[in-house]
């Protein structure tokens, strides 16, 4: 009883943890940072909020873990690199000045 108890009280903290992880990183939208780290925290913030929620879910309902344990692994995955091809997307790109070997622009 106390042990059920516990894993509830467990698995509603991580779903809150979650909650909180997704509004904090769309709190920095609308701050006056580049679009790189805006782009870089809410999918940071996003990524560990919805695996933090699923985690929850995954206390909460045990038997469909492998569903979830796959929807963790897929935004692992997915979410870490889609992450970097919108960073590396959001900067500034110009051929004329453009070093292949640094990958920044030359002065």
């Amino acid at each position: 009883m106390i042990g059920s108890m516990i894993v509830d009280i467990l698995g509603y903290a991580l779903i809150g943890l979650g909650i909180f992880f997704w509004f904090w990183g769309t709190s920095h939208l609308v701050g006056r940072r580049s679009v790189l780290f805006k782009l870089h925290s809410l999918s940071i913030s996003d990524t560990l909020g919805s695996m933090a929620i699923i985690a929850g879910l995954l206390l909460k309902l045990p038997r469909e873990w492998p569903l979830l344990l796959l929807a963790i692994l897929s935004l692992a995955m997915w979410n870490t690199m889609l992450g970097y091809v919108l960073a590396y997307c959001s900067t500034t790109y110009d051929s004329t000045t453009y070093n292949p070997t640094t990958g920044a622009n030359r002065e």
